[in-house]
């Protein structure tokens, strides 16, 4: 792409100066503007290859700083693309109205600017926190819109497109990739599964305070090649709202005819789970996520879970090929009254050996993965307490980012390979 704008005459009319080095710095801004759009809309495509290589929880990370910087770039292109036209004729304002309204497709590129400028401010941490996740996830489907009303100024006027054919090749086989990837892993692909498999729930179970599993069946299941650890994303056809999807982790190992997801009521979409009725028809993306037992390849294994995290942790337990006594289970909570699962618990303790530690209490007040009553001492060091074989297990960690982050620092600390470290965040 830098290419095409230098055999384009980008550095002859930078060293030139003027006006025109304005321009040329302005058209290169686009077009890296343009590539990353583009590259951010494939990185979430659901495409499973990439979802397989790199994970979900990366491949979001990557998006947002892909986005962050693709709007910078974009806003650059616009300041500078304005002051290189209007230099020695007109003011800056007079040309930037002069360009939106008479300029091929700038009125659309426009409008997808400030549809993008809506994306990046609700994808700023703090704005983020604010919001419900249906409502982010609402107004995060928009970037699609703003990408499409964006970029076609650039077919009609771009001089980096229309003045040669290979721009031309290279900028119609992005655009393509980009589409097409969108149709069918986005929506033919789910489309196809939720005709094929037909998952119907057949039960709704209360696991503790706010905290409910559903039982679900269907057809042809063992072609849903779906692995413990993994999430979909899930829309309950129960009424109003059923086309908001939200992001549910299995919270046992899959079964050959049943599933079972368990979700903590944090939001209007988590919340409704409870009143579902048996025979509700479900509709589902997916499965998605790298927190699986593929490359565990037998011995120790440390699992450490914070709240709702233990639901991925609970289905590897029921999957994995460890032997009795090589599996440590951290399990963090708030209190003991927030600690799910007991029962299941005490099965896999009594029947596979499982060690189940629970670690319940306040947050530390510093950046730690441990109760405040354990604070005190190194993170590290505590884990090596409770989870003696740690240097040379598998170790999987679920929960919120920043506990996550701590949790793996800790791992890696205490002597365990970073490959062998596996985390999933519940963050988005």
């Amino acid at each position: 792409m830098t290419a095409l704008w230098v055999s384009n005459g980008g550095v002859r009319e930078i060293t030139g100066g003027g006006s025109a080095a304005i321009t040329a710095v302005a058209r290169l801004a686009g077009l890296w503007a343009s590539d990353l759009l583009l590259i951010q809309v494939l990185l979430m495509a659901r495409i499973p290859m990439v979802e397989r290589a790199f994970g979900q929880d990366r491949l979001a990370r990557w998006h947002r700083w892909t986005g962050f910087t693709s709007f910078w770039l974009m806003l650059a292109h616009i300041v500078t693309v304005t002051i290189g036209y209007a230099a020695g004729t007109t003011n800056v304002v007079t040309q930037f109205w002069d360009l939106v309204r008479t300029y091929p497709g700038m009125l659309l590129a426009a409008a997808g600017t400030l549809l993008l400028l809506l994306v990046v401010a609700t994808s700023i941490r703090k704005a983020r926190r604010r919001l419900r996740y249906e409502s982010w996830h609402l107004l995060h489907l928009y970037a699609y819109l703003g990408v499409g009303l964006a970029l076609p100024h650039q077919i009609w006027t771009g001089s980096d497109f229309t003045g040669s054919a290979l721009a031309r090749a290279y900028w119609w086989t992005l655009y393509a990739v980009a589409l097409v990837a969108v149709v069918v892993h986005r929506l033919g692909v789910p489309a196809w599964r939720n005709w094929w498999h037909r998952l119907v729930v057949t039960r709704v179970v209360p696991e503790g305070p706010g905290l409910t599993s559903v039982y679900l069946t269907g057809e042809n299941l063992t072609g849903l090649t779906v692995r413990a650890g993994q999430f979909f994303h899930w829309r309950f056809l129960d009424g109003p709202g059923w086309t908001r999807s939200n992001p549910f982790s299995l919270s046992a190992a899959p079964q050959p005819d049943s599933l079972r997801i368990t979700v903590k009521n944090s939001g209007d979409g988590s919340g409704r789970i409870a009143s579902l009725k048996p025979g509700t028809r479900v509709l589902v993306e997916g499965p998605y996520g790298k927190l699986t037992g593929e490359s565990y390849s037998g011995g120790p294994v440390v699992l450490m879970a914070c709240g709702i995290g233990i639901t991925p942790l609970l289905s590897l337990l029921g999957e994995l090929p460890y032997r009795s006594g090589e599996a440590t289970l951290i399990y963090r909570a708030r209190s003991e009254e927030d600690l799910a699962f007991r029962g299941e618990l005490e099965w896999f303790a009594a029947q596979r050996g499982v060690r189940v530690v629970p670690l319940t209490g306040r947050r530390a007040d510093r950046d730690s993965w441990l109760p405040a009553n354990l604070a005190g001492q190194p993170d590290a060091a505590v884990l090596r307490q409770v989870a003696p074989q740690v240097a040379a297990a598998h170790v999987y960690i679920c929960g919120p980012e920043q506990w996550a982050g701590t949790a793996r620092a800790a791992a890696v600390e205490a002597g365990v390979k970073p490959a062998r470290v596996h985390t999933e965040l519940f963050s988005w």
